[in-house]
């Protein structure tokens, strides 16, 4: 199958093109006749399968055939879990829409809401938004949902886990009851399950991804070493391999702004991306790394999904994740776009927890290697078969005492809000104001 298949407009294709994409991915290939005939969808897609087109080329279509935004309407809405994210959807919106008469904005927090304020104005028929932001913005009577046509929420899943729940039920009620929904997430859990349940109609659902699973492109590897090493070791292997582009997670923002230091002290530009740093910053960071003017990006896991760069080759786990679905998140920003990934992780003997956590979510045993001099004092455990009993599912590690207050009401988590908007959410509750397909020549 190809593009031109798929009933997409002569614009649409032209935009395509110039991308240098030519067949679509499965998820493409199933969602975009779905949403161009005005079903609602439910997609489950692992990073990197180009469900950001999957909806995104048939959503510019619609809102083609219709009348342009009046002033301060929104035609279509696409709720993402964070700024990164968004300026993503948004960029895509944009390079696909190139040929067409139609306006995009996207809003998030941590910055000048002003500008946001005055580009909804005249109307825009494609808004992207974090939660908290767009309800700062509805509640200055910015923007008008009357003429609602479209409603998608992307990474659902992500957007449940930092806590989102109640403000999507929120926007839900300031929506028109007659729109097209379309939800996409990585897994169907059974709280996707019931957020769907009020909002999407006899939809299709679209399934690509088996569920918690890795990428298959992406080959894992463990090394043992004391946790005092870690940041030693990753200067070595990124020495040694002449790695470029190297993307690390790390536990903490604290974590990631010290290896930073060390990386750079020891001649590897790098930057660190968080929750905690401006957005000017964090777009720079971003910036500068897929320019190659750094070489490692330091990041945590609120920034997993909101980084979209073709062909990542590494990703490198100096901490593990407390919540293994996390590991299966952070891998897949490589082996992206039919491109072979290579994952790495720098276990310490205190993380034998996660590790097992992680070896039973994804069922198989990643393999070990001792890096030599980096011979750990303190031996890693070894691992189970695979194929031992799994937890069952949607079942994840003992919540930490901050979490468990948040698992009332359907939030799983109370993670800091990756928009920004915590302070503004805090002010409501008060009652004050204040690319990507499984072939290289696939759309992402």
């Amino acid at each position: 199958m190809q593009f031109p298949d798929l009933g997409l407009r002569r614009e649409l294709l032209d935009a395509v093109a110039a991308e240098g994409y030519t067949q679509p991915t499965p998820i493409q290939a199933q969602a975009i006749p779905a949403v161009l005939e005005g079903r609602d969808l439910m997609g489950a897609a692992q990073t990197g399968t180009g469900k950001t087109a999957g909806f995104t080329l048939p959503l510019l279509q619609r809102l083609a055939d219709g009348q342009r935004a009046a002033p301060r309407k929104v035609r279509a809405l696409v709720l993402t879990p964070t700024r990164e994210l968004a300026a993503q959807v948004g960029e895509s919106v944009t390079t696909y829409g190139q040929h067409l008469p139609l306006r995009c904005s996207v809003v998030f927090g941590g910055v000048g809401i002003t500008p946001q304020i005055k580009a909804l104005e005249r109307g825009v028929d494609v808004l992207v938004a974090t939660p908290g932001r767009l309800l700062d913005l509805h509640g200055q009577r910015a923007v008008d949902f009357s003429k609602l046509e479209i409603l998608v929420l992307d990474e659902a899943d992500r957007m449940l886990d930092m806590g989102f729940i109640h403000d999507i039920r929120r926007i839900l009620k300031l929506l028109p009851a007659q729109r097209q929904n379309l939800l996409f997430s990585a897994t169907f859990s059974d709280e996707i399950r019931a957020l769907a349940k009020g909002l999407v109609h006899d939809p299709l659902e679209v399934d690509v991804a088996p569920r918690n699973t890795t990428v298959e492109l992406v080959r894992q590897q463990i090394h043992p070493v004391d946790k005092s090493r870690k940041p030693k070791l990753l200067i070595h292997l990124v020495k040694t391999h002449n790695w470029h582009q190297v993307l690390v997670f790390t536990r903490t923002k604290h974590g990631a702004n010290r290896l930073a230091t060390q990386l750079d002290k020891a001649g590897i530009p790098a930057a660190a991306i968080h929750g905690n740093k401006s957005q000017n910053a964090r777009t720079r960071a971003l910036e500068d790394f897929k320019a190659n003017r750094i070489q490692v990006l330091v990041a945590t896991d609120i920034a997993a999904r909101g980084i979209d760069i073709d062909q990542l080759p590494h990703v490198i786990n100096l901490d593990l994740p407390n919540v293994p679905e996390d590991y299966v998140h952070r891998i897949g920003r490589t082996g992206r776009a039919g491109a072979s990934g290579e994952a790495v992780s720098l276990v310490s003997a205190d993380e034998a927890d996660q590790l097992r956590a992680i070896e039973r979510l994804t069922n198989q045993q990643i393999p070990r290697s001792v890096i030599e001099g980096f011979e750990p004092e303190h031996a890693l455990p070894a691992s189970k078969p695979a194929g031992q009993p799994r937890k069952a599912q949607n079942q994840r590690s003992e919540p930490r005492s901050d979490q468990r207050n948040g698992q009332r009401n359907g939030q799983r988590n109370t993670a800091p809000r990756a928009d920004g908007d915590a302070p503004a959410r805090r002010r409501r509750r008060r009652g004050g104001r204040g690319r990507g397909p499984s072939q290289a020549a696939s759309a992402g």
